[in-house]
């Protein structure tokens, strides 16, 4: 294990990408937000995607130069097609469209369309909320959950994303879940790690628990709350496809999968101004107060800070080194 400054992490995956075919402004947007996941410990998110962005760079599976197409149909809809790009840019490009239609119309909704996958939705809420408004997002991926009593993959992990901005430039309120009981990436580093899983977390093909991480991939995760989680699961699949004209789960391929059609996923953000209410901030404030009078309650996202530098394993950091020297 060798601690790596968080500058020194950016640095580095953008030159990663940028020789595998990634232009210099795209690769800068990437290495960000791979720079982020590392800083809260969201490994899933961070590094451990940058090999198959690059793999997928240079087999055209995701295009390096592709220039986002923005649009605003209605006052309050702004539109971003990806053109198979990266999320980052797409959503970069888009975003100041998108603060100044919620400024004007209280409530705005961003679609990012035909785009690679955003890995980390949180790190897309947290700049809306950074900018003052109340951000929320849902994303969906490649099939790999199951209608509760069934066992066809119907819909992916299918993320929702929620940031509260605390009216200082900052972050009073942020979550990032999946709406399965766990992140597939927990699944695949468990199998690559040799180990089991805890029961609760996936089906095998036949609809039985398991705790082997082989048999949960060719089966199905499990939605967090039964039919509550399946509920979220469809709503996020629902808006995050249909309202960007992205594909729908089941026709998602596997998203690490070198070569192959893009991914075309999509993601669809609402934007909340919260000045649009008298009460908002008086209520946050409320709420806050309240959960901190028990000692060490919070509330999710509160407080947090990133680390720098991080502890990276020495194969990984070797491999992205490797990677930014260029493909072999």
């Amino acid at each position: 294990m060798v601690q790596i400054a968080l500058d020194e992490i950016e640095s580095t995956v953008k030159s990663a990408l940028v020789a595998h075919g990634a232009e210099d402004w795209i690769a800068a947007h990437m290495a960000d937000a791979v720079r982020v996941a590392e800083s809260y410990g969201n490994k899933i998110c961070g590094l451990y995607y940058v090999e198959s962005y690059c793999q997928q760079l240079m087999s055209g599976r995701v295009k390096g130069d592709a220039i986002p197409d923005v649009s605003r149909p209605r006052a309050g809809l702004v539109q971003v097609d990806a053109r198979f790009g990266f999320a980052q840019p797409a959503f970069a490009r888009a975003l100041p469209m998108a603060l100044a239609a919620a400024r004007e119309c209280g409530v705005a909704t961003l679609a990012v369309g035909h785009a690679h996958t955003c890995t980390s939705l949180g790190y897309f809420t947290e700049q809306i909320a950074r900018a003052g408004m109340i951000g929320f997002g849902l994303t969906n991926a490649t099939p790999i959950v199951a209608a509760p009593g069934g066992k066809t993959r119907v819909i992916g992990t299918n993320p929702i994303a929620f940031a509260v901005p605390d009216g200082k430039g900052g972050v009073a309120m942020q979550f990032d879940q999946s709406t399965t009981t766990v992140a597939l990436g927990k699944i695949t580093m468990a199998k690559a790690a040799g180990d089991r899983i805890p029961e609760g977390w996936a089906l095998d093909k036949d609809g039985i628990p398991t705790t082997d991480p082989d048999a949960a991939l060719q089966g199905s995760l499990v939605s967090m709350g039964g039919y509550k989680g399946w509920g979220f699961g469809l709503m996020a699949e629902l808006l995050a496809a249909g309202m960007t004209g992205s594909l729908a789960s089941v026709d998602v391929k596997p998203l690490k999968a070198p070569e192959g059609a893009p991914h075309d996923l999509g993601q669809y953000y609402m934007l909340i101004d919260p000045g649009a209410s008298d009460a908002f901030a008086d209520r946050l404030t409320r709420v806050a107060e309240t959960v901190a009078l028990d000692e060490g309650a919070r509330i999710p996202g509160a407080g947090k800070t990133p680390m720098d530098p991080v502890d990276v394993p020495d194969a990984v950091w070797a491999q992205m080194q490797a990677l930014a020297r260029g493909p072999a």
